[in-house]
């Protein structure tokens, strides 16, 4: 006859630890997930500590997922590379896959670093509101990593999600004027109360190393370049139709019909500006549209 043991009885107090060490727990890998998405914890890192019994418990194919441009696709052709299965826990992995993983996570780095090209070109990419500007950047960041995108420096406060050093560089207002005065900025203007502008070191820094530079900016700051920069290629993102671009504008439906009249002025304006560039490119499609910009970069 078999004889089995009786399973030790919790009490209160022991219940309570336990749920209070897996809440613990959850939140860890939780505020893991968030630094991994905003690019404050390197995933080499975090290998390293996986015996940690919080990181233990994270699987490869969420750690992946929560990168900065990686879907599950991506994570399972990363998964594949280093031949290691997402399901598997960071806590089950030895060191020869831990290895795999960081080699593919370098590999993938080193293809979407800026690439050194025989003659770099300063773009200036500009449109009216509406027109989908930040949409085909994305797509440009995306798929065509060879390019460096300027970082603005602005005097607003950070809004949500907004990252120092990613999103825009956070100075105030005294640092800004210093930075004008002394010749730092390559474009500058002001919007809604708060100051914006292209510093200039990096870019030129980045030419000089051979890199294509893209600047995301309004007319204001297009023409400003063009008058210290000749040679820049200006860039004009221009909607299908003036009914379209009043669709996009108008179809938030959160702003007053004053914002909006300011919006559909604003946008005219621009408009009629679209002589003063040296491409014009008709944004009816996101991918084509960035197809297009790239189109006139050379390597």
């Amino acid at each position: 006859m078999r004889h089995f043991m009786t399973p030790p009885q919790l009490n209160d107090e022991a219940r309570n630890r336990g749920r209070e060490n897996a809440l613990t727990a959850r939140r860890r890998r939780a505020q893991i997930k968030a630094e991994l998405r905003a690019g404050e914890l390197d995933v080499a890192q975090l290998l390293q500590e996986r015996r940690d019994l919080a990181v233990s418990r994270l699987r490869v194919h969420e750690v992946l997922t929560s990168l900065p441009g990686i879907g599950p696709a991506k994570a399972a052709a990363l998964e594949d590379a280093a031949s290691v299965p997402g399901e598997r826990r960071l806590g089950q992995l030895g060191s020869q896959q831990v290895q795999a993983i960081t080699a593919a996570l370098a590999t993938r780095r080193a293809a979407r670093s800026p690439r050194v090209v025989a003659d770099p070109q300063l773009v200036v990419l500009s449109g009216p509101s509406g027109v989908g500007k930040s949409s085909v950047v994305a797509h440009i960041r995306e798929n065509y990593p060879h390019v460096w995108f300027s970082i603005s420096v602005t005097t607003r406060a950070p809004r949500a999600g907004e990252r120092d050093g990613v999103d825009y560089h956070f100075i105030d207002t005294e640092e800004f004027h210093r930075m004008r005065v002394a010749g730092e900025l390559l474009e500058w203007a002001q919007f809604s109360g708060h100051f914006y502008g292209t510093p200039v070191q990096p870019v030129r820094a980045q030419l000089q190393q051979g890199v294509h530079v893209m600047c995301e900016i309004e007319l204001q700051g297009a023409r400003q370049i063009r008058a210290v920069d000749p040679e820049a290629l200006l860039v004009f993102l221009a909607p299908p139709s003036w009914e379209v671009l009043v669709a996009r504008l108008t179809g938030r439906g959160t702003e007053s019909a004053e914002v909006v009249s300011q919006r559909l002025d604003t946008a005219r304006r621009e408009l009629s500006a679209q002589d003063e560039f040296d491409v014009v490119i008709i944004n009816e499609r996101v991918s084509h549209a960035a197809g297009a910009v790239m189109a006139q970069l050379t390597g």
